[in-house]
This record gives C-alpha cells, sequence and structure tokens, in this order.
C-alpha cells in the first residue's frame, strides 16, 4: 500500500485535522464495502453457474435416462429370456454409476468457488496497520 506524505500547513487546528481525519476514514470505509460487495458479487456469480450446470444435468438426466431406462430394461430382459427384472437391476445400476458422476463435476464447480472474501480481508489488515503506523 502506498503512503503519501501529507504537507499540512502551522496554522491547520486540531479540529480541522480530526475532520480530515474523519473524512478519510469514510472514504477508506466506503472502499472497504465497495471491495466486499464486489466480491460477493463474483462468488455469487460463480456459485450460481455451479448450481444451475447441476440443474441442467439433473433435467436432461432425467429425461435421456427415463427412455435409456426402458430400452436397456427391455434389451437387457430379452436378453436373459424375458428376465426383465434382472433388467431393470443392471440398468438401475449404471444409472446410478451416471448420477453420482454428474454430482462430482457439480459439487467440483461449487467447491472452485472463493467465499472467503480474501481481498478485502487483506486491505483491512493493511488499512489497520496504516492507521496503526499513523497514529
Amino acid at each position: 500500500m502506498a503512503t503519501h506524505a501529507m504537507h499540512v500547513d502551522a496554522d491547520t487546528t486540531v479540529p480541522e485535522l480530526i475532520g480530515r481525519l474523519s473524512d478519510d476514514s469514510k472514504r477508506l470505509a466506503r472502499g472497504e464495502v465497495r471491495l466486499a460487495k464486489l466480491e460477493v458479487g463474483e462468488s455469487l456469480h460463480r456459485a450460481t453457474r455451479g448450481i444451475i450446470r447441476l440443474a441442467l444435468a439433473l433435467a436432461v438426466g432425467v429425461v435421456a435416462l427415463v427412455a435409456l431406462t426402458v430400452l436397456l430394461t427391455t434389451l437387457i430382459g430379452d436378453v436373459l429370456i424375458g428376465h426383465l427384472w434382472a433388467g431393470a437391476v443392471i440398468t438401475g445400476v449404471l444409472e446410478l454409476a451416471v448420477g453420482a458422476w454428474l454430482a462430482v463435476r457439480g459439487a467440483r464447480t461449487l467447491s472452485r468457488a472463493d467465499y472467503t472474501l480474501g481481498e478485502s480481508r487483506e486491505e483491512l489488515r493493511a488499512t489497520a496497520t496504516w492507521v496503526a503506523r499513523e497514529t
């Protein structure tokens, strides 16, 4: 963080200096809040993308799996000489594997987002250090 040398007129009164400090503190606080809002917005955008991907995976998966369930159950049942129950079990296991794969991808997308407001915390630390040094 860069510090700027401040030239103070010798005739400046203490109340004027306190007023300047108050104004600077307010401006700094507004900047910190603005940074936190930007970070929250960015994190929410990433989380929303992950949730949308999960929802789309679920919707597409349900439609596709209904058709595949009927097809695979029938085909496997025919191969097993009319044992449709065995075809249904095998098809169900396959569908569970695909569902688990989609869930892992969605969870990975959500876990990549950083919800800790790291930049805001770092800037607050720098501000606290600056204030401590100036006082």
